[in-house]
């Protein structure tokens, strides 16, 4: 184990990006600092804002050499991002943002080229969240730009570079429904043969590595000369206390703008790529069943919709709700989720009150996330990080469709937590709430009615 005292984290998810500092014997949130990942419209397709959050980090990690201090950096970020480093050592072309949508022709193309779902558990999805699409579209579409790359990185790895000057890849990032990692032999796909990319993948690293200390100077801008890790993808960051902590089978949903279902001892054989299920890589190169849905953005889009409804009054509604069937159906968000192509409806929901429509909507978040763990055979406790650990409601109804404990872990830093541990740090305790299974009136014929909506439409 490392006798650091104090972690600085770099965290960016798809909405918000931050640097935390914990202590390494509590896991607590010393300090942190915040800001929106915004994407650009400008260049040759949207993309991510990298320099904007370059200055952020570099000021946050200044600031926080000072006080606190910290010993180490870890890095996680949200998966479907790769880096195109040029051999100046910068970007060779913008950091494509994962939901961006390609021309159809190039959509065809792809398909016509990725290997099959039986090597490398990576579902087709939209937009750009296989990498490979990424790729074959950057390619394809901007030839000359391409030709100037000379290294690809997954995205924690594209900080990790920018910090230390060590380019790398990882496997929670490249097993991420990539269409690059075939997680039966723990090597890459035949797809990087066929873009023709090899020669320009990075050297894979463990999660665990110090790549190297911060570049000169960039110890001289922050005050600091301390290591950096590899660095890990967030939902695996998430994963990560709980495999050092737990026995299997559990589950861990990981929640942000995605809500990622990992089932830990589950069902890897029979997954359905039509339904967004996948096999995750996690942070020992072990292949994971999972599942998933844009709950986090969906929640959101609701929340905005409805307004600001007291919890008392959310609960105070459900009987009622589930009385008169008065149910969502996906999708708020389309393009991800175990009930693709469709587009929600309010049912029987004339003249609800917000309380009403916010309770549908807790509904709506746990019949979905019920799905998800059914599709990968999850079994034992579900632990619930992130955002959704602090929906009181929410919490109860998952546990009683699953007929499974749910454990909420509070706070909003599950995956700096996570990231945390590549630096050898022991994993610390956290305050944990647990949610036993309860019978709720009606919940079961209201479960059956929402899913023979789904099958008639």
């Amino acid at each position: 184990m490392s006798d650091y005292r104090r972690i600085a984290v770099l965290d960016i998810g798809k909405t918000n990006a931050k640097v935390v500092v914990l202590d390494a014997a509590t896991g607590a949130e010393i300090t942190a600092a915040k800001m929106a990942n915004t994407v650009r419209r400008d260049g040759p397709y949207p993309h991510y804002d990298v320099e904007a959050l370059w200055s952020f980090t570099l000021d946050a990690l200044r600031r926080f050499a000072k006080e606190p201090g910290f010993d180490a950096i870890s890095i996680t970020t949200h998966g479907a991002s790769a880096a195109l480093i040029g051999a100046d050592g910068r970007l060779a072309m913008p950091v494509i943002d994962y939901e961006h949508e390609y021309p159809q022709a190039i959509r065809d193309a792809y398909d016509a080229l990725r290997p099959p779902f039986g090597e490398t558990r990576s579902p087709r999805l939209s937009m750009g969240l296989n990498i490979g699409a990424q790729l074959h579209y950057q390619k394809t579409a901007f030839p000359d730009d391409f030709a100037k790359v000379a290294a690809i990185v997954t995205y924690p790895q594209y900080w990790a570079a920018r910090l230390t000057g060590v380019a790398a890849n990882e496997v929670t990032s490249l097993g991420c429904h990539t269409d690059l990692w075939n997680p039966q032999t723990g090597a890459y796909s035949s797809l990087v043969d066929t873009l023709g990319i090899r020669p320009l993948m990075a050297p894979i690293r463990p999660a665990f590595d110090a790549l190297g200390p911060v570049l000169p100077e960039i110890a001289g801008t922050i005050g600091a000369s301390v290591p950096v890790y590899c660095g890990i993808h967030d939902s695996n960051a998430s994963l990560l206390p709980h495999l050092v902590a737990r026995k299997a089978p559990f589950s861990v949903v990981s929640t942000g703008t995605w809500v990622i279902n990992f089932a830990v001892g589950g069902d890897l054989e029979h997954l359905d790529p039509a339904r967004d299920t996948l096999a995750n890589v996690d942070a020992y190169g072990r292949a994971v069943p999972s599942s998933r849905f844009m709950g986090g953005r969906e929640f959101e889009i609701l929340s905005a919709e409805i307004g600001d409804v007291a919890e008392e009054d959310v609960r105070a509604a459900l009987p009622a709700v589930i009385a008169r069937v008065l149910m969502l159906t996906p999708n708020v968000a389309p393009g991800s989720g175990p009930f693709p192509g469709r587009e929600r409806e309010w049912v029987n929901a004339e003249g609800a009150r917000p309380a009403e429509r916010h309770a549908a909507a807790c509904l709506y978040l746990a019949l979905m996330n019920e799905a998800c763990l059914g599709l990968i055979g999850a079994g034992g406790p579900t632990i619930v990080e992130g955002p959704f650990a602090a929906n009181g409601l929410y919490l109860t109804l998952l546990a009683a469709l699953t007929r499974r404990p749910v454990i909420a872990v509070p706070g909003s830093t599950g995956t700096s937590q996570g990231a945390s541990l590549l630096t050898g740090i022991a994993p610390v305790s956290t305050l944990e709430t647990r949610t036993e299974p309860s019978a709720i009136a009606g919940l079961d014929a209201y479960r059956a009615a929402w899913l023979a909506a789904l099958s008639r439409r």
